[in-house]
C-alpha cells in the first residue's frame, strides 16, 4: 500500500512539473512582452476588470489593452475566462469533485481531447507523461450525476483505460 501512494505521489508531481514546464515553453514561444507580463498579472488579480480600467492600470489606451487581450487569447496564453467559488462560503462543499486520469489510443489524442473539453463536468485537463495520458478534473452535484459522466468518458471512442479518486477534503 505505501509503495502504491509513493507511484501516486510521483505520478502527481510529473503532473505537476509537466504543467509547469508546459507553460514555460509557451511563454518562450510566445514571446510575451512586459506589457501581455503586466496585463496577464491585472487579469489574475481581477478577471473582471473592465478593458478602460485595464487601460488605466497600465497606462495604455483601450484599443492596444484590446489588441494584446485579443493576441494572449488567440495564441492560447489565456485559455479561458472564469470564476473561482470559495466552496463552503458558495455551499459548494456538496460538490462531487474528483481527479480522473485517462489513457488514450494514440491517434485518437486529439478527437477524445476535443470531446473532453466540451464536457461542463470537466473543469480542467491536462496533458501529461508517464501511464496516463491525460488528467481530467471532474464536478457534478451529485453521484448519479458522477456516475453518468464517468460512463460517458469511459465510452468516448480511443479511450482506453482511465482511473478516478474522488476528492474529499482540502488539507
Amino acid at each position: 500500500m505505501r509503495s502504491e501512494q509513493k507511484v501516486g505521489d510521483l505520478n502527481k508531481i510529473d503532473i505537476i512539473i509537466g504543467n509547469l514546464l508546459n507553460k514555460i515553453v509557451r511563454l518562450f514561444e510566445m514571446n510575451l512582452t512586459l506589457q501581455d507580463r503586466r496585463l496577464l498579472t491585472a487579469l489574475k488579480q481581477d478577471g473582471r476588470a473592465s478593458i478602460t480600467r485595464l487601460a488605466q492600470t497600465l497606462g495604455q489606451s483601450r484599443a492596444t489593452v484590446q489588441a494584446r487581450l485579443d493576441r494572449l487569447t488567440q495564441s492560447g496564453v489565456i485559455q479561458r475566462f472564469t470564476i473561482e467559488v470559495d466552496a463552503a462560503a458558495a455551499a459548494d462543499a456538496d460538490m462531487i469533485r474528483a481527479v480522473m486520469m485517462i489513457e488514450l489510443e494514440g491517434v485518437m489524442t486529439r478527437s477524445v481531447t476535443r470531446f473532453l473539453k466540451q464536457m461542463p463536468a470537466i473543469v480542467s485537463l491536462h496533458s501529461t507523461n508517464g501511464t496516463w495520458d491525460l488528467v481530467a478534473q471532474i464536478e457534478t452535484v451529485n453521484l448519479p450525476e458522477f456516475d453518468r459522466v464517468l460512463r460517458e468518458i469511459r465510452e468516448i471512442k480511443g479511450v482506453l483505460n482511465s482511473e478516478t479518486s474522488l476528492l474529499l477534503n482540502a488539507v
